[in-house]
């Protein structure tokens, strides 16, 4: 299992912070990007599906559509999220990457501020159809507020709940949680018999970071000032990091070996009946290609302190989402373009949305009868009522390097038995917090 190397990405995203100007897209040196290339695209996609070969298998397809269509031939590659970041940094500083690239929205202000990628101005958004094609708050999720977008929203996403719908019943729980305490409760009689109630990722910074960010938002606190200082030690953000470790180190509800995984394997345990609960984003397709049928599953809001989901401190997901973008010496800059006008269309929207179980940020394609399922029109309503951005900063990605990293030692100390206080969760996020500042 190949991890993210914390100290090289803080090494690049240094670099990054400091306005390095990458290259990118090849070897062409014309920051403004040629079209000598004029026939072939190198795409670096996200991993969505289940797994890198069931990508393969979905993109294909579409891929073969756009040659047919333009007569440019797409190479493609699905890259791990475990590897993503690191992969996509390397290249804007070594100048061997991708025309164009999928990128997690919360990476776009990071990315942005190397300058290796296209901005997506006026006269760029017009060349795909316009941008008031798009969901405002998925554009918003696409750079630095004040500047054009660094790229341009492909697959829109929120956390939602989800639960084992026959462990629940022979638990004798009525239905999914809808606040913390009711989850630990309901956690502590499903975990037993070598089964646990919720499943984590505790290698995987990025998960990490989105679930710490949601129920800081909870506990009225955020990482970032209005400024952009960093605030990893105030209270509320200690109060958000020891709760969520506290599901394994005090509550007992996630198992301990959840404290390395990063590979989605939590989503396997719980579709094979190992863990009642998962917080995901999307989670369908994945129970569907290990043999999970729709109805063995419900979908829930995540859960907040009280009430309802809601703005402020009923916030419960970040705004998530996947953008793509196309750094700006590609070889093929009027190709890149014409792909990410293929790839943005309501019909693939529609199609590659619905295979994925996210929500299409292209207005005209989410309203499509499909984007109303059980499962979606939670991801829709959160979206909508009870997201929150993560911070639009340059240094976002050594943000989610450094506190991820801080929460995965933390759910090291976890898993090996060692307590988890308030004092050892200031510690070590004091420790992000010099990182970030050095």
């Amino acid at each position: 299992m190949r991890r993210i190397r914390a100290a090289a990405v803080i090494t690049l995203a240094t670099a990054l912070a400091a306005g390095v100007t990458g290259c990118g897209g090849g070897t062409s040196t014309d920051e403004g990007g040629g079209n000598d290339s004029p026939k072939t695209l190198t795409y670096w996609a996200s991993n969505q599906g289940p797994n890198i070969e069931a990508d393969k298998k979905i993109l294909t397809p579409e891929l073969k559509k756009f040659e047919k269509e333009t007569g440019i031939k797409v190479k493609l590659e699905v890259v791990p999220w475990s590897d993503l970041l690191t992969r996509i940094l390397a290249a804007t500083t070594s100048g061997q990457g991708p025309d164009v690239l999928n990128i997690g929205n919360t990476w776009s202000a990071s990315l942005q501020a190397t300058g290796a990628l296209l901005p997506w101005d006026d006269k760029n958004f017009e060349a795909i159809g316009g941008r008031d094609r798009f969901v405002d708050s998925a554009v918003a999720s696409a750079g630095a507020d004040g500047q054009p977008p660094a790229a341009v929203p492909l697959y829109s996403l929120a956390y939602a709940l989800y639960y084992n719908k026959q462990m629940f019943a022979d638990a004798g729980i009525d239905g999914p949680p809808a606040t913390w305490d009711e989850l630990v409760a309901d956690g502590k009689k499903l975990s037993k018999d070598g089964k646990w109630a919720l499943g984590a990722e505790g290698g995987n910074l990025s998960n990490n970071i989105h679930q710490v960010f949601a129920l800081g938002q909870q506990h009225g606190d955020n990482f970032f000032d209005a400024s952009g200082k960093p605030t990893f030690t105030t209270d509320g953000n200690v109060a958000a990091v020891k709760q969520y470790v506290d599901f394994m180190a005090k509550d007992k509800i996630i198992a301990p070996g959840n404290a390395e995984y990063a590979q989605n394997q939590s989503l396997t345990d719980f579709a094979k009946g190992r863990t009642a609960m998962a917080l995901w984003q999307a989670a369908a397709s994945t129970f569907a290609s290990q043999g999970m049928k729709p109805e063995d599953w419900g979908a829930a809001p995540v859960p907040v302190p009280s009430g309802a989901p809601g703005t402020g401190k009923q916030v419960n997901s970040m705004v998530a989402g996947i953008n793509i973008a196309v750094f700006k010496n590609t070889k093929n800059l009027d190709g890149a373009k014409k792909f990410v006008k293929f790839m943005t269309s309501d019909a693939e929207q529609k199609l590659l949305n619905k295979t994925y179980g996210s929500i299409p940020p292209v207005a005209a394609a989410q309203a499509d009868p499909a984007f109303a399922a059980p499962d979606l029109k939670v991801l829709r309503d959160t979206l909508a009522n009870s997201a929150a951005p993560l911070p639009q900063v340059p240094e976002e990605s050594q943000f989610e390097t450094a506190v991820g990293t801080a929460v995965k030692d933390l759910w090291a100390d976890a898993a090996s038995g060692t307590p988890v206080t308030t004092e050892s969760v200031k510690k070590r996020l004091d420790k992000a917090q010099q990182q970030m500042q050095q």
